[in-house]
């Protein structure tokens, strides 16, 4: 199994009920059940308040680094990353577990 984690740095200025922000969130809680390949999915905000924090994580899980491609390049997902690149950065970590 492959672990797939996102971790999202709004943009200074960006608020978490900014209509773009919004519409981010939406579009990646919507990818459940859409991706086939998908066998984890989960996301949500972060609540710490300590200065190194993220604003917002994706943890999800496939199979295989095939199935992590698949959802790389699904146009539904690539929708999602569009819109996020509007208003935040993100780091990524991929591992077998």
């Amino acid at each position: 199994m492959i672990r797939h984690l996102v971790l999202f740095k709004l943009n200074e200025g960006v608020e978490r009920d900014d209509p773009r922000v919004v519409a981010g969130v939406e579009a990646f809680r919507s990818l459940e059940g859409e991706i086939p390949e998908l066998r984890h999915w989960e996301l949500g905000w972060n609540f710490s308040d300590r200065p190194i924090a993220y604003d917002f994580a994706i943890n999800s899980a496939f199979e295989d680094t095939a199935a992590l491609r698949v959802y790389a390049e699904h146009p539904e997902h690539q929708a999602g990353v569009a819109l996020w690149r509007e208003f935040a950065t993100w780091v990524i970590a991929d591992y077998e577990f």
